[in-house]
């Protein structure tokens, strides 16, 4: 049974290095020294390759090319953990260009005053599209497993700042949930990825990349049992400096049964990483095996 572990990688001393680097001499250098961490990850790390070769031939691409993108698609996840730490530090004002599909859907969820749910998945780095969360002046949650080491959460939080975005652990006593509720009472924006889960976690299998695979069903349970707006989000690297953003329309429950508009979201969501993942082949960072069938 394909399972993730619950755990990132990374050091908190890799973070220190990289963050000097981006604050005092720019995203380039730091990009520079990444391609030699991704050169390490492609000769070393075989286990998540393997998993990401077959990913790339689940997509067609031939032995060949998938080889060789493997290392791209090292290259590009560092960059987007860099990018990422940079827009939440504020540091990114004259660094990344954007564009914007359904920044409208977005404000729609905020002009409604009932909170938000966005769902995204561990692609691209929607993390990036900050200036936009921030010009939307509410609140942003994010919500994680708490399989990063602590130091590591506290040394990103003390960098980012806490004033437009928290941090909510997904905690076996289901003390998340009510954070959740709290913070959609207060017209906040609340962020989940819906594409992982561990064990014991309901899931649904559904048809991904011509396999089947399972997905969490917890992120579209919480999305109907609380009736909010909720949009499919994603941002995705263009170039070294450009972003593309998107958030789908809206998806409501109304009168619609509970395990029905589930069901109905999570298809709506699987289909929609699928049609970016095609877009965008290289920026698809789950590295296990993410495929049952």
């Amino acid at each position: 049974m394909p399972q993730w572990q619950g755990k990132s990688r990374g050091t908190t001393l890799g973070y220190r290095i990289f963050f000097f680097v981006c604050r005092h001499l720019g995203i380039y250098p730091a990009y520079f020294i990444l391609r030699f961490v991704a050169g390490y990850y492609f000769l070393f790390s075989w286990t998540s390759s393997g998993h990401i070769y077959r990913y790339f031939r689940r997509l067609g691409i031939g032995r060949v090319s998938a080889f060789f993108r493997i290392y791209r698609n090292y290259y590009v996840f560092g960059q987007t953990l860099l990018d990422k730490v940079m827009v939440m530090a504020g540091i990114d004002r004259d660094t990344f260009t954007y564009d914007f599909d359904g920044e409208d859907n977005l404000r729609a969820i905020v002009a409604q005053g009932k909170g938000g749910i966005l769902l995204s998945a561990h692609v691209g780095n929607w993390e990036a599209a900050g200036h936009l969360l921030r010009r939307l002046q509410t609140r942003v949650n994010v919500v994680m497993y708490d399989g990063e080491h602590q130091q590591i959460k506290q040394y990103l939080e003390s960098v980012t700042g806490g004033h437009n975005f928290r941090v909510i652990v997904i905690g076996e006593d289901m003390s998340h949930v009510y954070a959740i509720g709290e913070a959609l009472q207060k017209n906040e924006l609340v962020c989940l990825h819906a594409d992982r889960f561990l064990e014991g976690n309901k899931t649904l299998g559904l048809p991904f990349l011509g396999g089947e695979a399972l997905f969490p069903q917890g992120p579209f349970q919480l999305a109907a049992g609380f009736r909010v707006p909720v949009s499919l989000v994603f941002a995705f690297k263009e170039s070294a400096r450009h972003y593309h953003f998107f958030g789908s329309p809206l998806y409501q429950r109304g009168g619609e049964p509970k395990e029905e508009f589930t069901e109905r979201l999570m298809r709506a969501f699987v289909g929609d990483v699928e049609q970016k993942l095609r877009q965008y082949p290289e920026q698809w960072f789950n590295y296990y095996n993410f495929w049952y069938k």
